[in-house]
This record gives structure tokens, C-alpha cells and sequence, in this order.
């Protein structure tokens, strides 16, 4: 199973938490059960027993009491893997001060294993199992029972925990592969806001698969039956946070990644030298019956070109579920190894995923052809009931400006209202183009936008606007345009209804929602809790929310969350 990121407990504090109180409490269970054992021993065994005994048995009840306590408050160390690592030497000291390979006591090795391997997983069972295993062993040897009397108990008892270990650890780590598994097709189906379109949800999609494989390379390959041509999508592990590359592929044909059968999920491991000869290194999987056979030579050729291209050790690729289009998706590793139960998964997540996605890409351009003919009509409307209205204030203000005399004290004013009104009619005329013909498919990024926007209000209203962008933001066209409009008409608010000087604006993504907020210097005014009401609706159309809170410094602040 590859190692990944993502937590074996599906990523949840709670679930966390839960498993290591319940695990500190059988500890404690464990150990009070030992103690009493060793109490109530009586008989022949009574004379062996020592006080190192007493003192090894009482101080690893302690010990489990202290982890309990720990555990309840909450403390992260004592979830971690370190714990049953203690767990393995408290055990070989009772294993050892009660005899060694006879002890019973080394039944309390399959504790920790069992913890280890449905906690975290294969990789650590089977460690903890072959460090069981030496520590019995050495254990035997110091006591001296390590002889030849005690031969074949000790190769029994070591077998059995062997044994018994690797198969507890293969079903924890399938346990584990299971509930991460969910907790990644719970990620992928969470769909971003298709308000943005389909491409932040596939790049989502790729980014989760990308890191729960702990895969080197993502490549999306789509084709559209419409216009025939071939949109490639890539994403790397070292770019990660980093946007997708988008890219159109003139001449399919001649790439080695449309060579694959159309329907087969394909698997290539590339071995060692002396291994090599053991399983072809590529093979294909027929998705209707699971069923896994070598490719031929063809096939050989295409699969050997791919692993070439991507630069993989290993690689496995998927078809993708298309109704209106064909496509495939390459996951490569530079350094680590694919299974085929990943190679079925990824063909799982795919068939999960691609459906819903077509059908929000079709629910979008049908929306975007009835919005184009309303688009229209909406910019001649804007046209003669707004546009026109302020061509006819600004002309005013300049026959009445003429009309002042040189020395008239509210000659600046007028002026400076003539300009405010120019400029609003040239906003407007820009906004009812930007209605007509709709968005540019390639959009600014949105800082210059921001920076104009503080300029305009430094100009006509004298206050200083800072703009901070916080951590690495990726906003496509229609998610800027949103933004945009949401600092704007809260910027307004700012103008119209505060004294303040100086105000910022602070955007950044965490945790997969975008925030905004608008924040303005405390005036002498006293703070009151309000709702603004325009933002509120805009950010909800969004499905997200926004709210008012005041700051430390007696700053009003709003801050806007928007589910990306």
C-alpha cells in the first residue's frame, strides 16, 4: 500500500482520539490483569517470583495509567506511533523477568501488533512484528533458555508469532486501505461550485488522487466528440498548490498516451534486472471481469513509449466513463511501485467522478446559451436606465460648472463631481460590454483589478486601501469576476457609510474556501452588529456566507467564506 498523506483514520480528530482512548484503556485493562495474575500465583511458581518481578509488573500498570490519563486530556504525543513502540519494550522486560521463552507473557506481543497494524497500517505491523520477534528471541537467549531443551518451544512460539503477526497485519492494513480509500472518494465527490465551471472540480479531483497515490505525475486526457480535438490536463508533484496545466493537443495521434486500448486499465512496473523475468512488466485488465493478462508486442511497444515519456519506474492508466467523449487518465511514480488493486481503484474513482462532472459540464453550457440571449437585453436595458441617466447628470454638472464664476467656493466640488460621474458612466459602459459579450475566457489575474480599484477610491474619496493576498490563490474567470464584485460592494460600503481613512482587503484559500475580507479602521463611532445586505445574497448565490466582526483595534471587519 503506498504511503501517503492521507490520515488512516479518514482524516478525523475524532476518530483519532476515539481508537487511542480505547486502545489506552485495554492497555490499562491489560495491565491490571498481569498484576493480578502475579498476585494470585501461588504454588511452586510462588518461589520464583522476585521482587524485580513486582517491580517490572507494578511499574508497567503505572505507566499504562499515565498513558490513559494523558490520552483522556488529549495530548497529541500520546496518539502517535511511539506509544506501542513502549509497548514493545515493557513487553520484552515482563517477557524476560518471567522466564523467557516459557513466559505466557509473550501473548502480550499480538497486542501491540494488533494496535499497530489497524491503526496504521501494514507497513507498521509488520515492523512491529519482526521487532516482536527479535525482542522474544533475545529475550530467551539472555535468560538462558535459549538451549537446546528449549529449542523447539522457542521455534514454535517464535513461528506462531510470526505468523499470526503478518496475517493481523495484512487485515489491519486492509482495514486501513479501506478507510482511506472512502475518505478519498468522500473528498472527490465533495464537487466544487459548479457557479465556476467544471475545470476547478477536475483539478480538485486531480490534486486528492495525485496525493493519495503519492503518485510523481497526473495526466487527464479528453476528448471532445463535438469538436474532435484533445484537451490535455497535467499536474506534477512537485507543483503542488499549483495550478493545472490546461493544454490542446493538435495532433493526437503521433503521442504515445492515445496509443492504449480505449477500454483496458493498464498496469506497467518496471523491475530490476534480476527480477525482470518474473511477470511481463505490462498488463491489462479488462474492466467487466477484472481479469489481468500481459499485453502483446503492440501493446509492449505503446506501454514501454508511455513509461518513457512520463519517466516512470511505474505507471498505471485508466479509461474514463464518457458519454460525450473518450479520454484516459496516467498516474506515474518515479520512485515507488503500483499494485493492481490501485489500478482498479483509480478505474473506481474515475467511474465515480466523470458522470458527475459531464453532467455538470451540459447543466453549464445550457445555462451559458440561455444566459447569452438574456445578456443581450440586459446591456440595452443598463444602457437606458442607467448609462443614459449619468451621461445627463455629468453634462449638467459641466453646464453648471460654466456657469460658476471663478470665484465661486463650489467650483472644486463641481468639478470633482463631473469627474466622479465620468467616470461611473465609463465604468458602467464597460460593465454593460462585459454583459454583451460576457466574460473573457482568458481573465487578468486579480490583483491588478484590486490595485485599480484602491487607486479609484484614493482619487475620488482620500482613502488608503492595502491589498493582501495571502498564501498561494488560483482563480479562474468567472471565481475572479465574483470576487471583483464582492470587494467592490463592499469597498462601497467602506465610501458611503463609514468616516474611516484606511481599509484593507485580505484574500486567501484554506481549507477549500475562499475568503474575502474587507476590513476599515475604527472611527469614534461605537460598533454595532449589522448584516450587509448585498454581500450576504452574493455570498450565499455562492453557497457560501459572510459575517461582521470587529477586531482588537476596534476595526470592523467582514468576512466572506465561498466553498471552492
Amino acid at each position: 500500500m503506498p504511503a501517503t498523506s492521507f490520515d488512516p483514520d479518514c482524516g478525523t480528530d475524532s476518530n483519532l482520539t476515539a481508537d487511542a482512548v480505547m486502545v489506552a484503556r485495554m492497555r490499562l485493562v491489560l495491565a491490571i490483569s498481569a498484576l493480578l495474575a502475579i498476585a494470585v500465583d501461588a504454588g511452586e511458581a510462588q518461589q520464583h517470583i522476585g521482587s524485580p518481578v513486582w517491580l517490572a509488573f507494578a511499574g508497567y500498570l503505572v505507566y499504562s495509567v499515565g498513558v490513559y490519563i494523558c490520552t483522556r486530556m488529549g495530548q497529541p504525543y500520546f496518539q502517535g506511533k511511539a506509544i506501542h513502540w513502549f509497548d514493545v519494550l515493557w513487553f520484552t522486560l515482563l517477557t524476560f523477568v518471567t522466564g523467557g521463552v516459557s513466559s505466557l507473557y509473550f501473548l502480550f506481543y499480538f497486542f501491540v501488533i494488533l494496535t499497530s497494524s489497524f491503526r496504521w497500517g501494514y507497513e507498521e505491523g509488520a515492523r512491529v512484528t519482526m521487532a516482536s520477534v527479535a525482542s522474544f528471541v533475545a529475550c530467551s537467549l539472555g535468560t538462558g533458555t535459549g538451549t537446546d531443551t528449549y529449542t523447539p518451544q522457542l521455534l514454535m512460539r517464535t513461528t506462531f508469532l510470526l505468523a499470526l503477526g503478518h496475517m493481523i497485519g495484512h487485515w489491519g492494513g486492509s482495514k486501513v486501505e479501506l478507510r482511506r480509500r472512502l475518505a478519498l472518494l468522500s473528498q472527490v465527490s465533495r464537487l466544487s461550485n459548479p457557479r465556476f465551471g467544471v475545470n476547478r472540480t477536475i483539478a480538485g479531483m486531480m490534486q486528492k488522487t495525485l496525493a493519495f497515490f503519492e503518485a510523481s505525475h497526473c495526466i487527464l486526457l479528453t476528448r471532445d466528440t463535438a469538436t474532435s480535438t484533445w484537451v490535455m490536463r497535467t499536474l506534477r508533484k512537485s507543483h503542488a498548490g499549483e495550478s493545472v496545466s490546461v493544454e490542446t493537443i493538435g495532433r493526437a495521434s503521433e503521442s504515445p498516451l492515445t496509443a492504449l486500448e480505449a477500454e483496458r486499465i493498464v498496469l506497467n512496473k518496471r523491475r530490476p534486472w534480476p527480477l525482470n523475468w518474473l511477470r511481463a512488466p505490462s498488463q491489462a485488465c479488462d474492466p467487466r471481469t477484472h481479469h489481468w493478462l500481459p499485453l502483446d508486442e503492440h501493446g509492449m511497444h505503446d506501454s514501454a513509449a508511455v513509461g518513457a515519456m512520463l519517466e516512470a519506474r511505474s505507471f498505471m492508466s485508466a479509461p474514463l466513463p464518457m458519454r460525450l467523449g473518450e479520454g484516459r487518465i496516467y498516474m506515474s511514480s518515479q520512485d515507488g511501485s503500483f499494485r493492481r488493486s490501485d489500478a482498479l481503484f483509480l478505474a473506481h474513482i474515475m467511474g465515480q467522478v466523470f458522470p458527475v462532472i459531464e453532467t455538470i459540464e451540459v447543466l453549464d453550457r445550457m445555462a451559458s446559451d440561455a444566459a447569452s440571449k438574456e445578456r443581450l437585453k440586459i446591456s440595452l436595458d443598463l444602457h437606458d436606465t442607467a448609462i443614459q441617466p449619468y451621461i445627463g447628470l455629468k453634462l449638467g454638472l459641466s453646464a453648471l460648472r460654466k456657469k460658476a464664476t471663478a470665484d465661486n467656493p463650489l467650483i472644486d466640488d463641481l468639478e470633482n463631481l463631473a469627474n466622479m460621474a465620468e467616470g461611473v458612466v465609463a465604468d458602467l459602459r464597460r460593465y454593460a460590454g462585459s454583459v454583451k459579450h460576457g466574460a473573457d475566457n482568458q481573465c487578468e489575474f486579480i490583483l491588478p483589478h484590486l490595485h485599480r480599484q484602491a487607486a479609484r477610491i484614493k482619487t475620488l474619496y482620500g482613502i488608503d486601501i492595502a491589498i493582501l493576498l495571502e498564501g498561494n490563490v488560483h482563480l479562474d474567470d468567472r471565481m475572479t469576476a465574483e470576487v471583483l464584485q464582492l470587494v467592490r460592494e463592499g469597498l462601497n460600503n467602506i465610501c458611503k457609510h463609514t468616516h474611516a481613512h484606511r481599509g484593507c482587503i485580505r484574500i486567501g484559500c484554506t481549507d477549500g474556501k475562499l475568503q474575502i475580507q474587507i476590513e476599515n479602521e475604527a472611527s469614534d463611532e461605537k460598533f454595532a452588529a449589522f448584516r450587509p445586505r448585498s454581500i450576504s445574497e452574493r455570498a450565499a448565490a455562492l453557497g457560501g456566507r459572510a459575517q461582521v466582526s470587529q477586531g482588537a483595534d476596534g476595526a470592523t471587519a467582514v468576512l466572506v467564506e465561498i466553498p471552492i
